[in-house]
């Protein structure tokens, strides 16, 4: 693609979906703590003169969290976003985004009224055309800043409690890095002081929903940027594997012939080239030259201990490049990649979660699919990784790491397949939502604490649901009962919205037919009443001739 072509395609783009609004950062939207951009579709805020939502107070959980984090008031991400904003868009129906202007997972149409239902599929079962065209999704998304959202690139007490704002550009790949990274990152106490024992997306209740939520906006971006509406994020299905099976340079990358470290020189991504739009998007950050620069790809938000020494978040600073070296891990806790025998046992685990909700719960579904538990067992055990966990960790490089793990692109692919596990679950045990719990979960997990560092704002156990009602399936799930009927959603959709003029048009025909009835048998009798002397010699006859004139008359 020339620097041209390219240039006017970084003019077009449409918005991305996470972290803060550019709306929504400058000092009087901090200080005033309300972000309730303007749709464009009529020019009002959260797009109140269409109906599609409105600027409201947020609702914040007041349910009682678990022990693990014994404090209160340090930590940004306490009772999100609360220390940001306190009045967002509250969209209505169909609608979604920051300031409703996009549809719910799962509709489609300019009224967001339309059902849709997409597939998701192994990355083994993609056509050569297919593969190619998700690698350079990938490259896409890594190229194109984010026209609509920046990053934090510092807390809310380093902004002058939002007098100073403080926030960088990003591109659309490494928005979702540092998302991952925001949601789990220690929580600073100043001084050299950190809290390690915080992840607001993992080691507890939320830890599928989360990733489930932040797998659909990656897949909405995509779909955004690309215009292609029916992409889907493929899966890699590990079970029984003996290695790295997606580790190849027709995929994701195959091994260094020199420096077991680092990606393959054949491979797309040791190459990958990232075009740095070198202009000022963001007012809070300080102009550069206009134009286009290429560089090579860089991971970010790796340097954990670099960052909690210096008491600061991670800037987005290129670090390197994505380090991968499968295999060559400790063995004593990861002895293997999970097995389907492994998947088995967990999906017969009844509990979603169990006892304190943390990394120590027994017999949780979430605890040993996350991989804290014996998934032979159920119990937990902090001293092997397995299942979710045994992947980063047999990766040795950037994914095993929490915080980085996202910059792999092996990353999406893996929690794809975790994800169509819950799913597996959820459709085997069939759990109402109250199974999710509402109290005493580790901060940030209960039921109806919003999650960090979503916005427009979603709560914990809005994802606790099947698939099919976000929109989207998993081929080796899917029942080809359900295939028809997605097949047919769009016409009972429409039947759907016109009900009532249906059973209003059964109604009258009912009655024009009872009309229309009557009226040919009071016809009938009639003739029959007049021409009595007429037929009557005709009973008369023989026997024969009168069984003919009854089946006539019949």
């Amino acid at each position: 693609m020339s620097l041209l072509a390219l240039g006017f395609l970084l003019g077009i783009l449409q918005p991305s979906s996470g972290q803060f609004p550019r709306a929504c950062v400058s000092s009087e939207s901090l200080l005033r703590k309300e972000c309730c951009p303007l749709w464009a579709g009529d020019g009002s805020p959260c797009g109140e003169l269409s109906g599609r939502g409105s600027c409201q107070e947020i609702l914040l959980s007041r349910a009682p969290l678990g022990p693990q984090f014994p404090f209160t008031g340090v930590d940004d991400r306490e009772d999100w976003p609360a220390v940001f904003y306190n009045r967002t868009c509250q969209c209505n129906s169909n609608f979604m985004g920051f300031n409703c202007g996009e549809c719910r997972f799962g509709f489609s149409g300019p009224n967001c009224a339309e059902r849709r239902m997409r597939m998701r599929r192994s990355i083994f079962q993609l056509s050569s055309k297919e593969k190619n065209k998700f690698l350079a999704y990938l490259n896409l998304a890594k190229q194109t800043p984010s026209q609509d959202y920046v990053i934090a690139s510092g807390t809310y007490a380093q902004m002058n409690n939002g007098s100073t704002p403080m926030f960088r550009n990003i591109n659309i790949y490494d928005l979702f890095v540092w998302m991952h990274y925001y949601v789990s990152h220690d929580t600073l106490l100043g001084g050299s002081s950190v809290w390690r024992d915080i992840d607001f997306a993992h080691e507890a209740p939320g830890f599928l929903p989360w990733h489930r939520l932040f797998l659909l906006l990656w897949e909405h971006e995509i779909q955004k940027i690309t215009g292609d509406e029916n992409f889907t994020i493929p899966y890699w299905d590990w079970r029984d594997a003996e290695g790295c099976d997606v580790c190849t340079d027709e995929l994701m990358g195959g091994r260094h012939p020199t420096n077991p470290q680092l990606l393959s020189p054949a491979s797309f991504f040791s190459s990958w080239q990232v075009v740095i739009l070198k202009a000022a998007l963001c007012r809070q950050t300080p102009a550069e030259p206009h134009g286009l620069q290429l560089r090579s790809i860089q991971v970010i938000c790796s340097l954990s201990e670099e960052y909690n020494s210096r008491q600061a978040l991670c800037n987005a600073t290129n670090e390197g490049p994505i380090l991968r070296n499968p295999g060559n891990h400790d063995k004593t806790r990861t002895p293997r990649l999970p097995s389907s025998a492994d998947v088995e046992f967990c999906l017969t685990l009844t509990q979603y979660e169990s006892g304190a909700m943390d990394k120590l719960a027994n017999f949780s579904f979430r605890n040993t699919l996350e991989g804290f538990a014996n998934p032979q067992t159920g119990i937990a055990n902090m001293s092997q990784s397995s299942l979710h966990n045994a992947l980063h960790i047999y990766m040795n490089g950037s994914m095993s790491q929490v915080q980085g793990s996202a910059n792999d692109p092996i990353f999406i692919l893996h929690h794809a397949f975790v994800d169509s596990i819950f799913e597996q679950w959820l459709r085997r045990h069939r759990p109402l939502r109250d199974v999710y719990p509402a109290a005493n979960a580790p901060i940030g997990h209960n039921r109806e604490y919003y999650m960090v560092p979503f916005i427009p704002l979603y709560r914990n156990g809005e994802f606790f649901t099947p698939s099919r009602e976000l929109g989207y399936d998993y081929e080796y799930l899917a029942d080809p009962v359900d295939s028809f009927q997605d097949f047919l959603m769009p016409y009972l959709e429409q039947v759907r919205q016109i009900w009532q003029w249906l059973v209003g048009a059964a109604v009258v025909g009912g009655i024009i037919t009872a009309l229309i009835t009557g009226l040919i048998v009071l016809g009938c009798r009639k003739k029959r009443t007049g021409s009595t002397a007429e037929t009557q010699p005709l009973l008369m006859e023989s026997e024969d001739d009168h069984n003919v004139s009854y089946q006539s008359n019949l």
